[in-house]
């Protein structure tokens, strides 16, 4: 299963899986960390989609915790920061 990780450009260290309520599992690509207004969110690309998906993020000393129960305000927020880092990144490869 590595090697088809690998296919996705994610290290395995930066692979993580969604355990879903009725018991299915997503694995999913870090695309990056960025703080919106004093607060961590977290990008994610399900392997083998053109999708990203936004949630809160907290770090503890040994791990982390995702947080779906953002208000809309904020979800707009954190896509409208994440859409200007990756513009942002695509301006940057291009000089």
């Amino acid at each position: 299963m590595t090697d088809e990780k690998e296919m996705y450009g994610y290290d395995e260290d930066d692979i993580i899986t969604l355990e879903y309520d009725d018991g299915s599992e997503e694995e999913c690509g870090v695309v990056g960390i960025f703080d919106v207004d004093g607060k961590d969110y977290i990008a994610l690309n399900p392997l083998g989609t053109g999708e990203v998906y936004i949630y809160g993020y907290k770090e503890y000393e040994e791990d982390f915790e995702l947080i779906d129960d953002i208000t809309d305000e904020e979800f707009a927020k954190a896509t409208k920061e994440f859409e200007s880092l990756v513009e942002q990144d695509l301006v940057d490869e291009e000089q």
